[in-house]
């Protein structure tokens, strides 16, 4: 793993136990975990508990519940699911900062798109892991965000590197994309925004600059790969 300092991002405030190694006498580390599947988020749970500098002070099946269990628990970590419903991993962490700026989140996802790393970083998540994580690493990496560092893999800060060299796309032109995306023709995107023919036609062709790609299907393809848009 690559430890990244977080001088790109909110500060984290680190505790006076930092380290997670048992040869310290250190509090143990207390986690809440946020998952939507309940199978995941317990045998996760399991595995976690079984190490004996982890302790799972809760576990919540969405948003509102993690909330209440933060507030309640004052977690050091929480590992938190990307993609859940009706609040995702992302507004989730805005809203757990919002109650205490020096939170540490995981995120924890079976994708790993660009814009969805961006988002959750910007949003004040300390690290970025795929759910198919070996258990070693993410026992590493509850240490380093427990003592105040980003913890982000080689993989995804090159692509973070890449996403931050990238002409970013408007929020009405990724509204556009996302029209085409449902296979909408120009007009049906302007009848669905609100818009001229003709603005859609300038939003589009700005959308395959910015995407370096020659035609809708391909400005399609490249967005899902980045997580711009979503496959239904």
């Amino acid at each position: 793993m690559t430890v990244l300092r977080h001088h790109a991002f909110a500060p984290l405030t680190p505790p006076l136990s930092a380290s997670l190694t048992p040869e310290l006498t250190t509090p143990r580390v207390r986690v809440l975990l946020v998952d939507d599947h309940s199978l995941l988020r317990e045998g996760l749970a399991a595995l976690l508990d079984r190490d004996e500098r982890i302790d799972v002070v809760a576990q919540a099946a969405g948003g509102e519940e993690a909330l209440q269990l933060f507030a309640e628990h004052a977690p050091d970590v929480s590992l938190v699911d990307l993609r859940m419903t009706p609040m995702d991993g992302i507004e989730l962490t805005k809203r757990m900062r919002e109650l205490d700026p020096t939170v540490r989140v995981i995120l924890l996802t079976t994708y790993d798109t660009d814009e969805e790393i961006f988002r959750g970083l910007r949003a004040g998540a300390a690290s970025y892991l795929l759910k198919d994580v070996q258990f070693d690493v993410l026992v590493h990496t509850i240490g380093e965000v427990f003592a105040g560092r980003y913890c982000i893999s080689p993989a995804i800060a090159a692509k973070l590197a890449q996403h931050v060299t990238q002409d970013e796309l408007t929020a009405r032109q990724l509204d556009v994309l996302r029209c085409v995306a449902k296979g909408m023709s120009n007009v049906e995107i302007g009848h669905t925004l609100y818009i001229s023919e003709g603005t859609v036609k300038a939003h589009v062709k700005a959308i395959l600059r910015k995407l370096e790609v020659r035609d809708r299907t391909q400005a399609v393809s490249v967005a899902m790969k980045r997580g711009l848009v979503r496959s239904e």
